[in-house]
């Protein structure tokens, strides 16, 4: 497994499951848009709504996963990475993020209140091919 390739796997696919812890301890997962930004395997920015209950979840809990994958014809690819997920509102990042068409979701522009970026850190991943798996540390 060559890490490279797990980042250019990574960039291909369209969707993002998020997951959160809940109060009661229980794993929530959601799909997502794909990150709107990616610093290799250690960082993962995505927008969302600040009411979210997601939000909220990560507030109380910053433990995450977040996971990609590609099921072909007889191929199935998964990427699993662990790590903390943080809710970022400050401006400097909300632009970095921004995309035009964002208006859509967020009525307010880019200085919405009700919009926050979620950054997740990959501490550790684990890569699914070929009926193989293999954990790896993210440095």
């Amino acid at each position: 497994m060559d890490v490279n390739q797990v980042e250019r796997f990574i960039r291909k696919q369209k969707v993002a499951l998020i997951c959160s812890v809940d109060e009661e301890g229980f794993p929530n997962a959601k799909a997502m848009q794909k990150p709107r930004k990616m610093d290799g395997l250690y960082q993962f920015y995505f927008s969302t709504n600040t009411s979210s209950m997601r939000v909220k979840q990560y507030r109380n809990n910053p433990n995450a996963c977040i996971y990609f994958f590609h099921k072909g014809l007889i191929q199935y690819t998964g990427v699993m990475l662990k790590g903390k997920m943080e809710v970022l509102t400050d401006q400097d990042t909300k632009n970095m993020i921004w995309r035009k068409g964002d208006t859509i979701f967020y009525k307010g522009g880019v200085t919405d209140p009700d919009y926050c970026v979620l950054r997740f850190k990959a501490e550790s991943a684990r890569y699914y091919c070929d009926l193989k798996s293999e954990s790896f540390a993210i440095e």
